[in-house]
Parts: C-alpha cells; sequence; structure tokens
C-alpha cells in the first residue's frame, strides 16, 4: 500500500472512532440534565411519545439502548413494566427498527460526504463504499419484511403446532437447504410458506421478490461502477468484483437447491478479499432457531492500521488445542488436521464497524470467527474480526447503573472501572484473551457435518458459545499472564451474571445460555453463593477450584463434540426450558437467576446516583 492511502486509512479510522465517541456522549442526558445535548433529548423524548411510554430517565436510558447499543432488552423491559400486550412490544420493536434505520442512514450519508469531501483513499474504493450503501439502504428496507415473515409469523405457527417436536418435523418433511451433494445444510438462505397441507420452501428471491430485484440491482450497478477504475493500492480490484457478482448471483437465486453452493461460492470470493477495508455479507443465523435462515447482514469494517494481532493468543490457542486433542481424541485425526489447518489459515482483523445496515440495526457484534460453512473453511480458512475500540468506547460511554453495584459491590465495581477508564493497555490484553480467545475457540473441535448432527434438538448453538469462551478461558489458563488473571476471573463474574438479562430475548437465547453453564461452574467452586445477596470470592484458591473445573467439563465437551452428539444431552445437564425459557438445573443457581432477574426488571435502568461517571474520565 502506498504511504498516501496508510495515511488515509488512519484518517478514516480515526474518523469512525470520533463519530463513535459522539454518540456515546448522548447517554450523559440521563446522568445530568444540565450536560446539554437538547436536540437528542427532544429526539429521544419524541421516540418516547410516539410509542406510548412515559418520560423518565429509565426509559430515556432504554431508548439511548436502543439507538446507541443496537439492542432491544431494555426497551423490552420499559415496554413490559408499563404493561404493554405482547402484540404491542413486537409492533413498537419494529416502530424502533425503523427509527434506528432512519437515523443511521442519515449518519453513514454524512460519513460518505466527509470521504468525498477530504478525498480520502482512492476513487475506487469511494465508489465502493458507496455501492455498499446503496445495497446497505435496499437490505434495510428488505429487513422489516424477512423480520415479520420469519421471526414473527412462521416461526410461531411452528412452534404453535409442533412445539418441541418441530425440528423432527422439518426433518421428516425435508424443509431445509440441502447443498449440491443433497446434503442437508446447518443453514439456509429460504423461507417457508404455509399451504394448504403443510410447508413448502421457497429461496428468498422467490418469497421476497421486489426485495430481492432491488438488491440486485445495486449489485449490478456497484460492479458497472467499479468495473471501470482500478485500485492500485491494495489490487484487490478483482476480488472484489468477483465477490459482488457473487452476491448479487447468490441473492437473485431463484432454485431452492443450488442456493447453498451459490453461497459457499460468495464465501469463497470473500475469503480472497484481504483489504485493510473489509465488507461483510450474510453470515451469521442467531434469529431463527428453527431453520436458520441466515440474517441479512451488510457491513464495512476497516481495520486498525496501528494493531499488531494477537499472535500470543493464537499460539496458546494452538498448544492448548493439541495438548487436549493428543490426550482425548487420538482416533480422530482428520478432525485435528481440518482444525489446524483452519487456525494456521485466519485471517485477523482487528478494527471498527464503520457502515453497516439491515439486521445490523438489532445489534453489532463485539467479536465473529466466519464463515459457517466449513466445507469453505477447509478450502480457504477462516477470518476473525474484533472490535475492542468500539467496545472499549461503549464501557465507558454507558451510564453507571444501580445493579451493578447492587449485585457485585462497590470494591468489585471500582477495580474493573480502574481497568476500563485508567488501564487501556491492559484491558486490550484482556480482551485478547476473553474475546478474540472465544473466536479462536469457536473454530476447535469441529468437522464439515458437526453442527448438522449435533443440532438435532435445534440447540447446538446454546452449548457453541460455551465452548468457544471455555477454549480461549483453557488456552489462558495453560499459559498464564499473571497480570491478567484477577480481571480475566472477574470479566467472567460479571459477563456471566449480565447475561441474565438475556433470558426472555429470543435471538440472544445462546449467550444466555452459556451464561447458565458458567454460573454453575461459579456456584459449584464456590466463587459464587447466594443467599440475600451474591458472595464473591476471587482468591488464588477459588481461582484455581474454577480452573480444575473448567479442565474437566471442557474434555468433557471436546468429547461430545468428536462423537458429534445431540448438543441438548449436554446442555441439559446445566439448563432446562420451563416456559419456553431456559432454567438452570442446580436449585442454588436457580435462585440467583430468579433473583437477578427480578430486581433487572425492577431496578436494571435506574442511574447509580451515588457514582459518577464523570470521575473516572
Amino acid at each position: 500500500m502506498s504511504k498516501n492511502f496508510t495515511n488515509d486509512l488512519k484518517e478514516f479510522y480515526e474518523l469512525v472512532g470520533s463519530k463513535q465517541k459522539e454518540l456515546g456522549e448522548y447517554f450523559k442526558i440521563v446522568e445530568d440534565e444540565s450536560s446539554g445535548f437538547k436536540d437528542m433529548r427532544v429526539f429521544i423524548d419524541i421516540f418516547l411519545q410516539d410509542i406510548g411510554l412515559n418520560l423518565n430517565n429509565e426509559n430515556r436510558l432504554s431508548a439511548l439502548t436502543r439507538l446507541i447499543s443496537l439492542r432491544d432488552e431494555q426497551l423490552v423491559q420499559s415496554l413490559t413494566k408499563e404493561n404493554f400486550s405482547i402484540k404491542r412490544i413486537d409492533e413498537v420493536k419494529e416502530i424502533a427498527y425503523l427509527w434506528v434505520k432512519k437515523f443511521y442512514l442519515k449518519r453513514h450519508k454524512e460519513l460518505l460526504h466527509v470521504i468525498d469531501e477530504k478525498e480520502l483513499l482512492n476513487e475506487f474504493y469511494r465508489t465502493l463504499l458507496k455501492g455498499v450503501n446503496l445495497v446497505g439502504i435496499a437490505l434495510s428496507e428488505w429487513q422489516s419484511s424477512w423480520t415479520k415473515h420469519i421471526i414473527n409469523t412462521i416461526n410461531p405457527q411452528l412452534q404453535k403446532e409442533f412445539g418441541d417436536k418441530t425440528m423432527a418435523y422439518l426433518d421428516e418433511q425435508k424443509l431445509y437447504d440441502i447443498d449440491e451433494h443433497g446434503v442437508k445444510s446447518d443453514r439456509a438462505y429460504s423461507v417457508l410458506q404455509k399451504e394448504e397441507e403443510g410447508y413448502r420452501v421457497l429461496s428468498y428471491a422467490s418469497f421476497f421478490k421486489d426485495e430481492v430485484k432491488e438488491v440486485v440491482k445495486a449489485f449490478e450497478e456497484m460492479c458497472e461502477n467499479l468495473s471501470s477504475l482500478e485500485d492500485n493500492d491494495t489490487k484487490q480490484k478483482d476480488e472484489y468484483i468477483a465477490y459482488f457478482k457473487a452476491l448479487k448471483e447468490a441473492f437473485g437465486e431463484t432454485d431452492q437447491t443450488k442456493l447453498i453452493k451459490r453461497w459457499q461460492d460468495v464465501d469463497s470470493a470473500w475469503m480472497r478479499v484481504t483489504s485493510p477495508i473489509q465488507v461483510g455479507h450474510p453470515l451469521e443465523y442467531y434469529e431463527d432457531h428453527f431453520r436458520k435462515a441466515v440474517a441479512l447482514e451488510w457491513d464495512v469494517r476497516i481495520s486498525n492500521p496501528s494493531n499488531l494481532g494477537a499472535d500470543k493468543t493464537y499460539k496458546n490457542i494452538l498448544y492448548m488445542y493439541n495438548t487436549l486433542f493428543n490426550k482425548l481424541g487420538t482416533q480422530k485425526r482428520r478432525v485435528q488436521e481440518l482444525t489446524i489447518s483452519n487456525l494456521e489459515r485466519v485471517g485477523l482483523y482487528i478494527g471498527r464497524p464503520a457502515l453497516f445496515y439491515a439486521a445490523e440495526f438489532n445489534g453489532l457484534f463485539s467479536a465473529q470467527v466466519v464463515p459457517n460453512d466449513e466445507i469453505v473453511s477447509k478450502e480457504e480458512g477462516k477470518k476473525i474480526y474484533a472490535f475492542s475500540d468500539n467496545i472499549l468506547d461503549s464501557l465507558r460511554a454507558k451510564p453507571f447503573l444501580k445493579i451493578q453495584n447492587k449485585i457485585f459491590g462497590k470494591e468489585f465495581m471500582d477495580t474493573e472501572r480502574e481497568l476500563v477508564f485508567k488501564k487501556p493497555a491492559l484491558w486490550h490484553k484482556v480482551y485478547e484473551i476473553t474475546t478474540i480467545g472465544h473466536e479462536y475457540g469457536h473454530i476447535l473441535w469441529l468437522d464439515n457435518d458437526t453442527e448438522t448432527n449435533m443440532n438435532k434438538s435445534g440447540v447446538f448453538k446454546n452449548i457453541e458459545e460455551f465452548k468457544a469462551t471455555t477454549g480461549g478461558l483453557m488456552a489462558f489458563f495453560m499459559n498464564e499472564d499473571e497480570s491478567c488473571k484477577s480481571h480475566v476471573l472477574a470479566d467472567l463474574i460479571k459477563r456471566s451474571v449480565g447475561l441474565i438479562a438475556w433470558m426472555r430475548t429470543d435471538e440472544v437465547q445462546p449467550y444466555y445460555c452459556e451464561g447458565l453453564i458458567h454460573l454453575q461452574g461459579l456456584f459449584e467452586t464456590k466463587v459464587l453463593d447466594f443467599s440475600d445477596k451474591l458472595e464473591i470470592d476471587t482468591s488464588v484458591e477459588a481461582y484455581e477450584r474454577l480452573k480444575t473445573w473448567y479442565t474437566k467439563t471442557y474434555e468433557t465437551l471436546a468429547v461430545h463434540y468428536l462423537a458429534k452428539k445431540d448438543a441438548n444431552e449436554f446442555l441439559s445437564n446445566y439448563a432446562v426450558k420451563q416456559d419456553n425459557f431456559y432454567m438452570p438445573v442446580q436449585a442454588k443457581v436457580k435462585a440467583f437467576v430468579d433473583f437477578y432477574w427480578t430486581l433487572h426488571q425492577d431496578i436494571g435502568r435506574e442511574i447509580d446516583k451515588d457514582e459518577n461517571r464523570e470521575d473516572w474520565i
């Protein structure tokens, strides 16, 4: 890359970062009425009035969290507290999506205007970003009908008709996507349509005809505009155009039997794009628990030009995996070879999301390892994305909540805040261990058909997130950094407890279930205890007890993966479904989860008036 392009990348990265920090400043309107941001306060209050919520700081925080953090759990809590019906809550969630969409499409347009004015990057990339924006607008329009049909119509119908036997019904009727060899896929790029008797499968292009037509049109325009330009800086013109053409073909495919192959072609073409400006496509499938319909993700991620990577975590993961595989899996060498091959070919991109659309207006990721298709990964490897700067900015911007001190105590929270506000270099080391370690952990123990075989009960993701986090922890346990030990433990405790708040947020159920498994370990080893309040033991002895528990549990889980057993056989040791929500099996864990959930509903959005965030900045 030329020096000018590298400098432009730095300026682009700093520009995106400053806009993210500017957003975080808006949280001040619930901390101090004299803090300014009058226009934002009016903007938030108009939204609350439009959806019928009372004007108070709890509800303002819910609306700000929906707008800035892109999560709707707190908004749903506010609606529930004011006795909105389930039907009305679904309606308000759509109103909120449209509100957020309008807000960010305007911001994205402004960002692109600044890039044009400053003539940042080269003409190829400026044109590419404009093309991505046009595709994003089309996908964002489609998102509403995607959610309405799959999440709010078909899935409730299936649940009502078949309940716990839904997955068996879908298998029996072959209502899934297949690869070119006729093998069932672990995800779908299609929808079900209700018929007089049963259901039939239709591709996205066949069912969402008008929406897909607009998306395909945007790709055609982008490819045409890019074809006449040159990329003399990253030499990625051919790779990018091949990628966008593959996306156009995949979105436009009407033959349901060809969908998986089309999208494998997309993933393969995308893996060959190695530019520091990455364009993400539909990859994940958390929202749809039944057929794993892939969400309408679309974004631009920019790598931090100053970041050096995560070599230590990579080496720790490799050492841990080989050590345990030689102990547990000597009969499954093919799995080991596939995993090592994927690990060795990981492309790591540490940076920020710059532009994002559609499904991502409902939540961005803190990190990601993709593609999920193991057949593609066998040929092309994996990419890991980590957005540490965004996460740190977010932690610093969010108001201090009363529930945090109530649950964890002042001493625990002060140590946490010292790390976040005063020790950024150490915080980034802990993030590398826990979050980047988590993404590497996803890669381990998988064969080409592991997910398909383990997902018979439809809950593979509900143990996969635990496997990922624990893989990162195990790698750390085998090569500990003394400066990070207490912070890694504190992060685990805080995250595991905090995930209880996602109990009734269906699309993030895998993370909530992950939290329940961690909590059982924390309680069994007496790191945590509960009677009328949470007791926390972070002594060396407690840490060692917990390390022993994780070693034993992870080895059991690894054997489970190698045998490709139904995920529910493992999950049911820790959590079972009650009234459509998972609850812990262990009595003391359940008592604490009930306590925290009730407290979360009651004071989960109350600002802590006894602590001042400004004192830490």
